[in-house]
């Protein structure tokens, strides 16, 4: 049986460049990059997976890679066209976050200031695979795009998803999804970003979504079980939605994204510790950061909840984000 990520780590290819089986037909567009076409399509739109933009994010990885193993051989009847993307090789080969740069922060224009590195040069040939497999579609059709993540700490909310800003309504079905995929937070952006989900939703026009399940392992450590309700929904969603998890009893907690803490110099100072989880919440007047003359404080009366913080990150980017809860 053939092993996608397994000749994707040793740098040796584990396919010839396309082929097919009784229920599709495959090809490599790129290392990494698999477009599969259904002989018979059974559902309108398509379907962009994503894993391994970090390095480091194993289990969706993994997970992605079970999916297309049962694809190669069989196993898994396509309902609609899928492209599965591979994010980052190198990195996945070093186990490591990225070589040069974030590739996550590296699309929609967000590179053009940087020097060329391994990682803009994925992130422009990543788009030009998106943009391709969408010329595919038929015009109006719905694309979802799901990009696989692991987070760097832990979260009051293990499995969460992040969707980009974005002028049009929430899509219900999409949503629902999210929730039988084991979501049990959803975060809503307000501005732009240089991820891949925001890309692919607002250049391709994808409903999109950066999904985390869960803390950041090496290859072999992860208790993969922990995914299954995640694993079952993406298999049920390739092959047309026979066994799609259970509602769960409650929906997902949605979030909205408030304001950014930046790092603003030397002498700035986040008033969190390592282990503070994501989703930690903080009273109104709380002091989140200072920096000589200036703080900030948590003014939401309600009080407010972090994602992401981390005070290590370069002068100028994000230290973490803010979140009121929706009512």
């Amino acid at each position: 049986m053939t092993d996608y990520l397994q000749g994707m780590l040793s740098g040796q290819p584990a396919l010839p460049g396309e082929g097919e089986n009784a229920t599709l037909y495959w090809r490599e567009t790129g290392e990494g990059i698999l477009e599969f076409t259904p002989r018979t399509p059974r559902e309108p739109g398509s379907l962009i997976i994503s894993a391994g933009i970090h390095g480091n994010e194993t289990a969706p990885i993994e997970i992605l890679n079970q999916l297309v193993t049962e694809l190669l051989a069989g196993e898994c009847p396509v309902a609609q066209r899928l492209l599965v993307i591979f994010g980052n090789p190198q990195a996945i080969r070093q186990g490591v976050r990225y070589i040069d740069y974030d590739l996550n922060r590296l699309f929609s224009g967000y590179r053009d200031t940087l020097p060329s590195c391994d990682e803009s040069q994925r992130a422009a040939q990543l788009e030009q695979a998106v943009c391709d497999f969408r010329r595919g579609d038929e015009a109006q059709s719905v694309c979802w795009h799901l990009d696989l993540h692991t987070a760097i700490r832990g979260s009051l909310y293990p499995q969460f998803g992040l969707l980009p800003a974005s002028p049009r309504p929430r899509n219900a079905p999409f949503i629902d999804w999210l929730g039988r995929a084991g979501l049990e937070a959803l975060v809503f952006h307000q501005a732009p970003g240089g991820t891949f989900s925001h890309y692919t939703c607002h250049m391709t026009e994808a409903e999109s979504c950066t999904l985390e399940l869960g803390k950041a392992l090496p290859f072999g450590c992860n208790q993969l079980s922990e995914f299954d309700r995640a694993r079952r929904a993406l298999r049920a969603r390739i092959c047309g939605d026979t066994g799609t998890p259970e509602a769960p009893e409650s929906p997902p907690r949605c979030f909205r994204v408030i304001r950014q803490l930046t790092r603003t110099g030397e002498h700035f100072h986040l008033h969190m510790t390592d282990t503070t989880p994501n989703f930690t919440w903080f009273p109104a007047g709380t002091v989140l950061t200072e920096d000589g003359d200036h703080t900030e404080v948590v003014q939401h009366p309600q009080g407010e909840r972090v994602l992401f913080p981390n005070p290590r990150v370069a002068f100028g980017l994000r230290a973490g984000l803010m979140l009121e809860e929706e009512p």
